[in-house]
């Protein structure tokens, strides 16, 4: 007997039609007719062993995917996970909300009860909708198996259309089950950029930088996520406007080289220095979304009476905290590109050299500074390595790894201390911990589509790996080559940062409860019960021979580098 073709075989065989390769999740039965019809299909099931798991690795896969897809257009770079009603959903949230800062392309869905049936309030109801929508560009459920095909291309326009982001969709049990056709499936069509921008604003911007003395440019995530021509459209502007350049507060992807002689920073979370930074006439903020500090700032990060010029694909960005002098909504990179072509024609050499020496003025007192902030002294007696030591080896012994972290009081010295090319970093961006090695992972399954793949380098801070150290379990199940980089303080070092901030004092003058590991666990272990080869490096001459074997390696290796404050 032939089986009817269903809502779920639909589902499986629109995602193949769209180019999709592999499917995130961790099931239940409400997800049964998605998993049967996955079984017949051509795609690759990722399990991860906790939902949040498998969200972080469909989203760096997707954010990897999408650097993928500006070299080639048949890559399709949205990530789509499958999660189990309720719990599921809820357990997901975490990093659903970390790919929301990303602006990850992914397409989550979970499955439900049966419509006829939730009246009842059987085990695992839920709202859906209510717990996931304020994290995602839209979220609804498919009610009827005629709308599955539209809402299903619609979920992925909307993903993949700039700003990029998550969207949600419920897929009950029996509108999966319901009887449908092949030739029900929707075309995806051809998905635009955020295009060059109003002509106007872009005058208005020009008049405006061709009038400045001192400009700056911030550059923000969203270049990066436009792809390199956007990174080189952001130099060509730079240089046209005889601009100085700082990566917005909580970059995290490579959006200007900075080799470049015009590149000064990434901005910390610190208000004094971003101060400093943006005390100019003019400032240009290029696809920004993070710019402000992590806490409640006392003054303003930029003076009222700075000229500003906000550009970007998402037009709440414009304006938002700092009112915009011109403000161009459209694709970064080409919005950039305009307006450099307009400054070659429009500003004098002169200008543009005393402009340049300014840049390079400022940079050799701010810059020097900022070096000294990303290192650590090493307590008298103290055979750990410095976190610096750790980031100038990870430089020395794999200077061309793709490096996805989450390490929050190391993270500046690796932005500081490192040479970083475009598509070579992601970071978390929303801040939650547990977003980092699962993201990792996900990376590591992107590169490894790739006839070169790169080195996948996870570099993660020891509070944030403990979230989620079963991820790892998802690389050795697949295979992956991929090499994790642990700095491992044993400690939560931010909350003890933060507590000097806000009461002021030194470690000294404070009883810190529930920040330090102690009994510490050991993360060796961990690793190799999830099928990982780990070891632990307890010095700083230990680091880079554990790194050169973990490098050498195939599958996944832990590196667990004990690092002090």
């Amino acid at each position: 007997m032939v089986a009817d073709y269903t809502g779920a075989d639909l589902f499986v065989d629109a995602l193949e039609q769209y180019g999709v390769e592999h499917v995130f999740g961790n099931p239940g039965t409400t997800e049964l007719p998605v998993m049967d019809a996955l079984s017949r299909s051509e795609l690759e099931y990722v399990l991860g062993l906790h939902e949040d798991i498998a969200v972080g690795m469909a989203a760096g896969y997707a954010s990897t995917r999408r650097y993928h897809s500006h070299h080639d257009d048949s890559v399709m770079p949205a990530g789509v996970v499958n999660l189990h009603i309720t719990p599921g959903l809820a357990h997901g949230l975490g990093n659903t909300y970390g790919a929301e800062f990303a602006g990850a392309p992914l397409v989550i869905t979970a499955g439900n009860h049966e419509r006829d049936f939730r009246h009842e309030e059987p085990l695992l109801h839920g709202d859906l909708l209510e717990l996931v929508d304020q994290f995602t560009k839209w979220s609804d459920e498919v009610l009827s198996v005629d709308a599955l095909p539209t809402m299903l291309r619609r979920a992925f326009r909307v993903a993949l259309t700039p700003p990029t982001g998550p969207v949600f969709l419920g897929l009950p049990v029996d509108v999966m089950q319901e009887v449908t056709a092949p030739d029900a499936i929707e075309p995806l069509g051809p998905v635009p950029n955020g295009g060059g921008g109003d002509p106007t604003q872009l005058d208005r911007a020009a008049d405006l930088l061709v009038d400045a003395d001192e400009p700056v440019l911030v550059v923000g995530d969203g270049i990066a996520r436009s792809g390199t021509d956007a990174v080189e459209a952001a130099v060509a502007f730079a240089e046209a406007a005889g601009a100085r350049v700082h990566a917005e507060i909580l970059g995290c992807e490579v959006n200007f080289p900075t080799e470049h002689p015009q590149w000064v920073s990434h901005l910390p979370p610190s208000e004094s220095l971003v101060r400093e930074a943006m005390d100019t006439d003019t400032v240009v903020f290029a696809g920004c979304s993070t710019h402000t500090t992590v806490s409640s700032h006392e003054g303003d990060l930029v003076d009222a009476d700075t000229t500003c010029i906000h550009l970007s694909d998402d037009a709440w960005e414009l304006g938002k905290n700092q009112p915009a002098d011109a403000a161009v909504v459209g694709d970064p990179g080409l919005v950039l590109e305009g307006l450099a072509d307009r400054l070659d024609d429009r500003l004098d050499a002169a200008t543009r050299q005393e402009r340049l020496a300014a840049v390079q003025a400022f940079e050799d007192s701010f810059g020097a500074r900022l070096w000294a902030t990303s290192e650590d002294e090493t307590p008298a007696g103290d055979t750990r390595a410095s976190k610096a030591d750790l980031v100038d080896t990870i430089g020395s012994v794999a200077p061309d790894a793709f490096i996805v972290g989450e390490g929050i009081t190391s993270k500046y010295p690796l932005l500081i201390r490192s040479s970083l090319a475009p598509e070579g970093l992601l970071s978390n961006k929303g801040g939650g911990l547990g977003y980092g090695l699962p993201a990792s992972v996900g990376a590591a399954l992107a590169e490894s589509t790739r006839e070169e793949p790169r080195d996948v380098l996870g570099f993660i801070g020891d509070g944030s790996y403990l979230y989620y150290p079963q991820a790892v379990y998802s690389a050795a199940r697949y295979d992956l080559d991929l090499t994790v980089v642990v700095a491992d303080n044993r400690n939560y070092r931010i909350l003890k940062d933060n507590t000097q901030a806000l009461f002021g004092g030194t470690d000294a003058d404070h009883d810190y409860v529930g920040m330090d590991f102690d009994p510490p666990v050991d993360l060796v272990a961990s690793a190799e019960s999830h099928g990982a080869t780990a070891e632990r490096a307890e010095t700083p001459d230990d680091i880079a021979p554990a790194l050169e074997r973990a490098l050498d390696r195939d599958g996944p290796s832990v590196v667990d580098v004990l690092v002090h404050d």
